[in-house]
């Protein structure tokens, strides 16, 4: 588990949410603001048209790139925003579990929404993220 994130649970709310209620950074920890994570091929085509897990993974796998160019990993994650262009609740629910499964015990706070649309041609899902790491890149 990563030293500069702690997850925080309490007795006091329900323990059925897959995540932790908050999260802290620490006091000398480096704040990393990661732009939307898109399902985006390296040539700007949207990747796996019209399947959400496989988006889902591909916004994943982009996210952990963009992590590690600012020099972070994704026990660095403070929290998450996860996007689904649909406002079928099995189709958000696909997007979530593929972020489940990424971070795995290191289940950070994070939003699963329904929206309208997203920005890229096909898109059906994008990932924000804010992450803490002690390492400064420039």
């Amino acid at each position: 588990m990563c030293q500069n994130v702690g997850l925080i649970r309490t007795a006091e709310l329900s323990d059925v949410a897959q995540y932790a209620y908050a999260a802290t950074a620490r006091a000398d920890a480096r704040l990393i603001f990661l732009a939307g994570s898109c399902p985006l091929n390296l040539d700007g085509s949207t990747a796996e048209v019209g399947d959400y897990s496989a988006q889902a993974s591909k916004a994943m796998e982009n996210l952990v790139i963009a992590l590690k160019a600012a020099g972070a990993q994704l026990d660095d994650v403070l929290s998450t925003r996860v996007l689904v262009a649909s406002s079928n609740q099995s189709d958000l629910n696909k997007a979530g579990a593929v972020v489940r499964e990424a971070f795995g015990t290191h289940d950070v706070p994070s939003t699963l929404r329904g929206v309208t649309v997203l920005g890229s041609t096909d898109q059906l899902v994008e990932f924000e993220a804010v992450a803490a790491s002690p390492t400064m890149v420039t």
